[in-house]
């Protein structure tokens, strides 16, 4: 039987295979703001942060106001792109089952607003198992990488911190996490993962995520 009482999925990148759309997007967005970033620097900058954090740091970057309606051109074409190129991240349909036949508890805790949740868990045809269950940075004060997000995602489904294990695949979800007082999984298997930030910020780092079960103790 698991230590852990209640498990905590990340979304983008844990449970939806979007990292990869969502910086590629993000890639192209800022070249538009004259803003040249490689792949790896806008994973390193934003991956993990609610698009108000985003913005902030964009702004910072540029020196200027980002113009009016940046933001909902983004989203829709991000929206277009998951309809389009969205999967499941591999091997996360059998954790999931692993988790719900174990009868262990379990829940979203993510950056993204639980309508982008809905949309991409909807895709990939996994939402039925999350409906009820998703928690977003829109929620609390502060996203990742501070404790808020998990600390109410844990209040919320009735659980102590200490029995939470959290499935993060960023640098600032892992974070956030180990402050809320929770172990924590880092997924790294997406080829462009920062393995050495991930394991400095405390995660648990593992590669399949078919694995996890396994570590989870079910």
């Amino acid at each position: 039987m698991s230590q852990h009482s209640l498990v905590i999925f990340d979304c983008d990148g844990v449970l939806v295979d979007s990292e990869r759309i969502a910086n590629e997007s993000m890639q192209d967005s800022l070249q538009e703001l004259g803003l040249v970033m490689s792949y790896t620097e806008i994973r390193t900058t934003f991956m993990g942060l609610s698009w108000p954090d985003c913005m902030k740091r964009i702004e910072e970057l540029t020196g200027e106001p980002l113009p009016e309606g940046w933001l909902q051109r983004v989203q829709l074409r991000d929206q277009q792109w998951f309809r389009d190129q969205l999967q499941p991240v591999p091997g996360v349909r059998e954790v999931i089952r692993a988790v719900k036949d174990t009868q262990l508890d379990y829940c979203v805790a993510s950056s993204g607003d639980v309508e982008k949740m809905t949309l991409t868990l909807g895709i990939t045809e996994l939402l039925s198992h999350f409906e009820g269950r998703l928690y977003s940075a829109t929620m609390v004060q502060r996203g990742k990488p501070h404790p808020d997000l998990f600390l109410h995602a844990a209040t919320q489904q009735g659980h102590e911190p200490a029995s939470c294990v959290v499935i993060e695949d960023s640098v600032h979800g892992v974070t956030g996490a180990v402050a809320a007082g929770m172990r924590v999984l880092a997924y790294a298997g997406d080829p462009h993962a920062d393995v050495d930030g991930l394991k400095a910020a405390g995660g648990e780092l593992f590669t399949d995520m078919r694995e996890a079960p396994t570590l989870i103790g079910i």
